[in-house]
């Protein structure tokens, strides 16, 4: 069932109730090569047949299931998970899940401009990028910008509220920086698990090689036109039999063909670095921020030792100044062992009451 290509937020209006309809079933947004979208009602088998793609690969971008960020070159497409963006790239279309989401609206729209538009990178070569390539610079683009996004909100609340804390020490504040810890922890495991998939990537140049979709149709084409010459010879000096025999042995050649295949991957491998180095930059500045938070916390520990050390000691100060008043108690007529008594339990009393205050400042946190 094809919708027909309204606005995007009307049209994903339908993706819930799709959902229900049955199992196998989503609505998907598709755009094509020349930039319009419409939103297909789809079936799990048939997207299965339309791009190639095993089932195994198509439950990477369940929504219900948690995947890691995930970039697959297959045969004849490309399977996208990073962050907001679940999609399949072919060398004619990009089918993503549907969704309301602003993030992927807005997605859309960069896709939309960059695939009617000849690429503009200055690290890209005269020739225009083919389709596949566009839509995975956008998909790269549309994360780095979200985790970037996130990490400079990130930024902007953690060093005042941490400089806060250091001037003054409340359970407020306290609070806020565990917030902000929480937060730094979740993003960081983020953007890491894009920086894995993009050094993944650049490692193997073979899976860098699956993903030149269009060379590969190209290619294949040009396999399968000279087939049909040598066939339509063949046909005339060969019997049924010899032609069916000739037929397997092309067929054989033409996967081995297909096996070997290595177009020059320097455009790809320029395009993923320097997302690379956008995601590694973000990575830095997320690391610089968690080494001050932990020097924060190394201050804040540093001084509630000191501040209980204090007043303790203040507590056996007190002790001292009771005995140091002018007034006469039994205790003044004893023997010296009493003295020594009462000093040592004094000091005892301190070390104790000192120990009980760090270790209920551990087990609350606080330390």
């Amino acid at each position: 069932m094809v919708y027909p290509p309204e606005d995007l937020n009307r049209a994903a209006v339908h993706a819930a109730p799709a959902r229900r309809k049955g199992i196998g079933t989503r609505v998907w947004l598709v755009v094509s090569e020349s930039g319009k979208s419409h939103v297909e009602e789809v079936g799990k088998h048939s997207i299965m047949r339309r791009t190639g793609l095993p089932a195994r690969d198509l439950r990477v971008l369940d929504p219900m299931l948690s995947y890691p960020s995930t970039i697959l070159g297959r045969e004849r497409a490309i399977v996208v998970n990073l962050e907001h963006i679940k999609a399949i790239i072919t060398a004619a279309e990009i089918l993503m899940i549907n969704s309301t989401n602003p993030l992927v609206v807005q997605f859309v729209i960069d896709l939309q401009d960059r695939v009617s538009t000849p690429s503009d990178r200055s690290n890209s070569p005269p020739e225009i990028l083919p389709f596949e390539f566009k839509a995975l610079e956008v998909c790269l683009e549309s994360a780095c910008r979200c985790l970037e996004s996130e990490t400079q909100t990130l930024e902007d609340e953690a060093y005042p509220a941490l400089d806060e804390l250091t001037s003054q020490i409340s359970t407020l504040n306290l609070e806020r920086v565990r917030q902000i810890k929480s937060r730094l922890v979740a993003i960081s495991g983020r953007v890491q698990k894009v920086r894995d998939e993009l050094e993944h990537l650049l490692d193997d140049d073979n899976d860098m090689a699956e993903m030149y979709l269009t060379e590969k149709l190209v290619e294949s084409s040009r396999e399968q036109a000279s087939l049909r010459e040598e066939s339509g010879i063949e046909e005339v000096q060969v019997d049924d039999q010899r032609y069916e025999e000739s037929e397997a042995e092309h067929s054989e050649n033409n996967s081995d063909i297909s096996t070997v295949f290595k177009p020059n991957i320097e455009e790809l491998e320029s395009l993923l670095e320097a997302y690379f180095a956008q995601i590694d930059g973000i990575s830095q500045k997320l690391a610089n921020m968690n080494e001050y938070v932990d020097d924060t916390e190394d201050f804040i520990n540093i001084m509630l030792d000191d501040n209980t050390g204090n007043m303790i000691l203040n507590a056996g100060i007190v002790v001292v100044g009771l005995f140091g008043m002018n007034i006469h108690i039994e205790l003044y007529d004893g023997q010296p062992k009493q003295f020594w008594e009462t000093v040592s339990g004094t000091v005892g009393g301190c070390l104790a009451l000192y120990l009980i205050a760090i270790g209920w400042g551990k087990k609350r946190n606080l330390i």
